[in-house]
């Protein structure tokens, strides 16, 4: 299994991917309330690949994971009570992660999430955070279990009537001194 950051050339399978994982959400339960054909789709992954932060996470030239990671909050996160303050573009967002249904449980979140940790300190980061769907009971355990901070609840100031407020996370960096 390997991670990668997608090019256009990725565009249709992390489109195609998106849109299973959707589908599947939408006949069983849609934790994060996401739209078939809507969010996230094939517009969405162009969008994100031409702003170089579209992933993929692959095994043997197949999509099993997909998420954005950039340093776009999209929404008010100066909200949130945050335990550090630190100005926007100086930490990561998490957005839009989601593995195959076929291979939940798998240790793919787990992955992509340690991905997104390395990424950070490796890029010079101070923070990840990321918000949730109050009901995404396992987003929340997956960050939960990698070590992330519930924040609170907050109303991002996105205009969606059917998610008025969001969970919020953080995974703050530690600078070592020696």
């Amino acid at each position: 299994m390997t991670i990668k950051q997608c090019h256009t050339e990725d565009t249709a399978a992390v489109a195609i991917f998106y849109d299973q994982a959707v589908k599947y959400l939408c006949e069983h339960i849609n934790y994060p309330k996401w739209t078939y054909k809507e969010y996230p789709s094939e517009d969405t992954v162009k969008e994100m690949i031409a702003n170089q932060c579209q992933f993929a996470c692959m095994e043997r030239n197949t999509v099993i994971g997909a998420f954005i990671l950039n340093d776009d909050p999209q929404g008010r996160y100066e909200k949130a009570a945050w335990s550090m303050q630190i100005p926007e573009g100086e930490y990561l967002v998490c957005h839009t992660l989601a593995t195959a249904p076929s291979r939940q449980r798998s240790g793919i979140g787990r992955q992509i999430v340690e991905f997104c940790i390395d990424y950070a300190k490796n890029h010079g980061y101070k923070a990840i955070r990321l918000d949730v769907v109050p009901g995404n009971t396992p987003a929340k355990r997956l960050y939960e279990a990698c070590g992330f901070t519930y924040i609170g609840d907050v109303d991002l100031e996105r205009g969606l009537d059917e998610i008025p407020v969001f969970s919020m996370y953080e995974w703050n960096i530690q600078k070592i001194s020696y």
